[in-house]
């Protein structure tokens, strides 16, 4: 445990020259909040270490096979499990990185995540949202749940690390490309059908989006995009069992089956396999609430949940369809994402607490969703303001002169 202290405090100094450069490159940037969101990210890496001391995870079994299973580091590599052994294991077998250690290690991949998504939602969100008297974004970057399956040696924190890259990335494609390259390929490596969703995402986006987009910055997307999914279909549709001679759809439905029944075994939460696909999203959303989950962590969970019921609530309005028909490839493809990988891991869920984890994955494509509707509509507010002002100053004017 000494040695994760250690590593913890090492990778704080590390990590200001980084949200350094940042500050430099965007002007909203501020430092300081980074700084208190990373201590309260290893707040949580401190409780979940506490809470695997008497709980089934993962990360127990990715230590023992990155330090016993392998004799080198490229025996390690491949997909899915494999990825996070293959990443781990320079650092377990070969600088001798404890448990802990590898945990704290991993927490900061979660960390670096949330940097990202936070220059994600500040450079596309031009005002200053408030939900309950706070900032908008402030209060998203701090949500618990968030944290708390973004701190381990697993799949949760390095594939958000993917994700937000990817995000940040999209917003300008040709000068970001090594970040954007880097995202997509570590979410593939971890998930590769989520990084088809993406694909699928950044397509739409670029082909609906009102923005007049460069062609050659559309011809980039596309090829990379479609070039990427031909080339790492076999692996894509091995993922999911789908053989296209059979049926797709056939073929994803038996591997959901399947899947829902083998995640049914972990025996954490309510088995939500036998509902009906809109109450499986409806489930995987905003689940459990407070009769689902009576403890204590259950009750935080809860809370979150209630939140994310009254963010989406902003979006019946008649003004949302209209906006998202005109409005930024960006919004357009976040909701794409949120949408088909919503779909696609509803599937497959059996149990709230498969969903819990999962599901930090696309909240935060729904956030930038409703963050952009909530800030055009404070933007269009502000102009008509600004106006009023305008036509009352003209009217005065003019009953001085008179």
């Amino acid at each position: 445990m000494v040695g994760a202290i250690i590593l913890i405090l090492f990778l704080f100094a590390i990590t200001q020259p980084i949200l350094q450069h940042f500050k430099r490159r965007f002007p909203f940037f501020s430092v300081d909040l980074m700084n208190k969101l990373y201590w309260y990210h290893y707040v949580f890496w401190g409780f979940y270490f506490w809470y695997q001391s008497f709980n089934p995870s993962d990360s127990k079994t990715y230590y023992k096979d990155a330090t016993t299973a392998y004799t080198s580091w490229f025996q390690a590599y491949g997909t899915d499990t494999y990825f996070i052994e293959f990443v781990g294991y320079p650092f377990a077998s070969g600088l001798g990185f404890s448990y802990a250690a590898m945990m704290a290690l991993f927490a900061w991949f979660g960390y670096l995540a949330f940097v990202f998504f936070y220059i994600f939602f500040k450079e596309n969100i031009k005002t200053k949202v408030q939900v309950f008297r706070m900032d908008l974004i402030t209060l998203l970057l701090f949500l618990p749940n968030m944290h708390f399956w973004t701190v381990a040696f697993s799949k949760g924190s390095l594939i958000l690390l993917g994700i937000s890259m990817f995000a940040y990335g999209m917003r300008v494609p040709q000068k970001r490309l090594f970040i954007l390259t880097l995202g997509s390929l570590i979410v593939y490596h971890i998930r590769p059908h989520m990084f088809l969703f993406l694909g699928v995402g950044a397509v739409a986006g670029y082909f609906t989006g009102k923005e007049k987009v460069p062609f050659y910055q559309k011809l980039l997307v596309y090829a990379t995009f479609i070039g990427a999914l031909i080339i790492f279909s076999d692996k894509i549709l091995a993922m999911g069992n789908i053989n296209l001679e059979e049926g797709a759809i056939e073929s994803f439905q038996d591997f959901a089956e399947g899947r829902a029944a083998s995640l049914s075994k972990s025996g954490s939460g309510i088995d939500i396999n036998s509902y009906p696909i809109v109450l499986k999203l409806v489930t995987f959303w905003f689940r459990p609430l407070f009769v689902d989950a009576p403890s204590a962590m259950g009750i935080f969970v809860s809370l979150e949940n209630v939140l994310y019921i009254y963010l989406v609530s902003k979006l019946f309005d008649r003004k949302f369809i209209p906006y998202i028909k005109n409005s930024s490839s960006l919004v357009k493809m976040s909701l794409t994402i949120f949408l088909t990988s919503s779909l696609a891991l509803a599937f497959v869920m059996s149990n709230l607490g498969i969903a819990m984890r999962q599901k930090s994955q696309v909240m935060y494509f729904l956030f930038f969703v409703i963050g952009s509707f909530l800030d055009y509509k404070r933007r269009m507010w502000l102009r008509k303001r600004a106006k009023k002002k305008e036509l009352m100053a003209a009217n005065a004017n003019v009953v001085t002169h008179a």
